[in-house]
């Protein structure tokens, strides 16, 4: 059990943070296994850290008929069913109240179910080590029914794993699980949310992204079962022949990025994230996948270290930005060196709120040593106006149709480039563009572009 501080910007935060006290479970036979919908962005920084397979187990929480959000029970996939006679006595809940909250429920979970699964069977978890991960735990029903589950479909090895949880978690739990490790356990303890600044609800076009996420980077991570049951692919176009972490000097520190290389690989984006985002980013993560599927390789890293995250002046210093990816770009073709003596990939430039600006900043100074530039929901206008006036690649603004200030600002910017340039407005999108098919638009857009401007162009000398 582990408990340190306990309040988090998002999922993808606390994933990141729950993740570093898991390492030790990094290894072939470990699953990652996801209660949906809040759990799966976490799950999904905790499969990526450990290399893991991401899969989910769809539990649905029998709340109390007249306060839904109290828990008196769950039921899960393969039949499981618990009931928290603590919260279902003192409610007054009769067993008509029951069976019908729990027939309503059961058609919810079997209508997710089909959906996040299309008709893929589960992972295969026997013999296995199964972290199973959610946002937080209130009464633990859910988590209990989980862990049932993954145990019943025959795990060697149950870890039930939250960011957040009240003070007397281990003691409801005690049991269901070989190991409980939670981030903090605060007190008082009221609700998950508390503990969150951003808690809005996942919806089911995020959780399907990461499950995609998850077995596109199972098929490149060499043939490992991915979570559809099914065994990855092990050539053909967008099929990763490397995909390795990789750590690069770049303005006196060195960071860590993943470096993903298709076979047959026709160019190479390096990704600059914004602000309070990083190599892990499941929106980066996202267009990179379909990227890579596009025959183009990709390079995810983070622009500062940890220590300088801490500090937000940072996130907006495009000049110590720039300078790190440009570093980055420039020492990237040691790394491509190919045994047939052949010609480095032609590098492409991918920016994300004001990682665009720091990608436009590099783009100026490497010349026709850069390909082309993507920018997603982007301050270019950040990267001033002598470095965009300097810009040569042909470069996309694509910014969502919702995001009023942005657009204008992305105008702005367009006026004072003088490459081939266009601006690419997204309709229904918001700034992070979570709106159902905004990103797929996003990873569609970047993957023409670059296939109209990198693939074509000369690779540099």
């Amino acid at each position: 059990m582990h408990a340190t501080g306990t309040h988090f910007t998002d999922r993808t935060a606390a994933g990141r943070r729950l993740a570093a006290l898991l390492d030790h479970l990094r290894g072939p036979g470990t699953v990652v296994v996801a209660l949906p919908r809040g759990g799966v962005p976490v799950a999904a920084e905790v499969a990526d850290a450990l290399g893991a397979p991401l899969d989910i187990c769809v539990i649905r929480k029998l709340g109390v008929p007249y306060q839904p959000e109290l828990g008196m029970g769950a039921i899960g996939e393969d039949g499981v069913r618990v009931i928290n006679d603590q919260v279902l006595r003192p409610a007054g809940v009769s067993p008509e109240q029951l069976a019908a909250v729990e027939a309503r429920e059961r058609v919810e979970l079997e209508r997710r179910a089909h959906r996040y699964r299309g008709g893929r069977p589960p992972v295969d978890v026997r013999g296995r080590t199964v972290v199973v991960v959610d946002d937080g735990i209130a009464t633990g029903s859910t988590a209990r029914a989980a862990c049932l589950i993954v145990r019943a479909r025959g795990a060697a090895r149950v870890v039930l794993a939250v960011p957040v949880a009240p003070p007397d978690w281990t003691q409801r739990l005690s049991g269901v699980a070989d190991e409980l490790v939670c981030v903090g356990t605060p007190s008082p303890f009221f609700a998950i949310g508390e503990f969150y600044a951003d808690f809005s609800q996942t919806e089911d076009a995020e959780v399907l992204r990461h499950l995609a996420a998850a077995r596109t980077r199972a098929r490149a991570d060499g043939g490992q079962a991915a979570p559809d049951g099914g065994q990855a692919a092990s050539d053909g176009i967008g099929v990763a022949a490397s995909d390795r972490e990789l750590t690069l000097p770049a303005a006196g520190v060195r960071l860590t990025g993943r470096l993903t290389v298709p076979a047959g690989a026709r160019g190479i984006v390096v990704f600059a994230h914004g602000s309070g985002s990083s190599r892990h980013s499941p929106r980066n993560r996202h267009v990179a996948a379909h990227l890579n599927r596009g025959g183009l390789a990709t390079f995810l890293f983070d622009l500062l270290t940890e220590d300088e995250e801490a500090d937000r002046r940072n996130v907006f210093d495009v000049g110590l930005l720039g300078a790190r990816l440009t570093d980055v770009a420039r020492a990237l073709p040691a790394e491509q060196a190919r045994p047939d003596g052949g010609p480095f990939l032609p590098l492409g430039l991918f920016g994300a709120s004001t990682g665009a600006a720091a990608a436009l900043w590099t783009a100026a100074r490497l010349g026709d040593g850069v390909g082309a530039v993507v920018s997603r929901g982007g301050r270019p206008d950040l990267a001033g106006p002598d470095a965009l006036g300097a810009v040569l690649a042909p470069t996309l603004l694509i910014v969502g149709g919702r995001d009023g200030l942005v657009i204008d600002l992305n105008r702005r910017a367009r006026e004072r480039l003088r490459c081939e340039s266009e601006l690419a407005v997204v309709p229904h999108a918001g700034h992070l563009f979570e709106e159902p098919g905004t990103l797929d638009r996003v990873a569609e857009l970047a993957r023409a572009w670059f296939g109209r401007h990198l693939v074509a162009c000369e690779p540099p000398a």
